[in-house]
């Protein structure tokens, strides 16, 4: 089997191409040639085929973000080609113009993949990849969601129950999730993050739970555009 990920390279995917009258982003490109469809027609109905809904909307997402494929999905290359060899089978995907990638902070990635991994539902190598690919995603700035290119906060809900089930045991209050994540690393930290003890008096009780509204960085063009702009999700 063909390791797709030789062939790519993060790259400059900022423009749109129409492809049958269907305006397609290169991000939403990839993720069709991983796949065989564009994101808003996945098939997610099975667990199989929400897990490699999942790993290819982070890589595809990954690949239009500049830098190292690998770096930029948290993963080593060894283990990027293991991905590749067990969930996909594209025989490449073309490269674009490189740019830099953004910088991370690697002891913060460390902090949040140990928390997954100690709340791991299950043992086996596709948890471990996961856990590094959320930590590395949490890394940039919008929602956890949108990060890993998924298409809506309910994803990631169902990520986090299928591969991590205590993890979301414990937030019963539906906090969104990487603002739950850091909390937990603070109260392992022995720090408290919160300024109040009970969360309805406190004034960033919308930093916790307000609704995480905005269209999948991964859809096409035509998908995104159709998507109200005040959906909550």
């Amino acid at each position: 089997m063909v390791h797709a990920f030789q062939n790519i390279d993060s790259g400059g995917y900022a423009s749109a191409a129409t492809e049958s009258g269907r305006s397609v982003t290169d991000a939403a490109r990839v993720y069709r040639d991983l796949t065989g469809v564009l994101p808003e027609a996945a098939n997610i109905d099975g667990d199989a085929n929400f897990d490699r809904h999942v790993l290819a909307s982070i890589i595809a997402l990954a690949s239009s973000e500049g830098g190292s494929l690998a770096a930029q999905v948290g993963l080593t290359d060894t283990e990027l080609g293991d991905l590749f060899s067990h969930w996909f089978s594209a025989g490449g995907i073309e490269s674009c113009v490189d740019h830099a990638a953004s910088v991370v902070d690697a002891d913060e990635i460390e902090m949040v993949r140990e928390i997954l991994l100690e709340n791991r539902s299950g043992e086996g190598e596709f948890g471990r990849w996961l856990a590094a690919m959320i930590a590395r995603r949490a890394m940039e700035p919008n929602h956890l969601w949108e990060d890993l290119g998924l298409r809506d906060r309910s994803e990631l809900t169902r990520l986090i129950a299928r591969h991590y089930a205590p993890l979301a045991r414990r937030n019963d209050k539906n906090m969104r999730w990487k603002r739950f994540i850091y909390r937990m690393m603070c109260e392992n930290d022995g720090f408290v993050m919160c300024s109040t003890p009970v969360c309805s008096n406190c004034a960033d009780y919308a930093l916790c739970y307000g609704a995480e509204t905005g269209t999948s960085r991964v859809a096409s063009a035509a998908q995104s555009s159709a998507t109200p702009a005040g959906q909550t999700v």
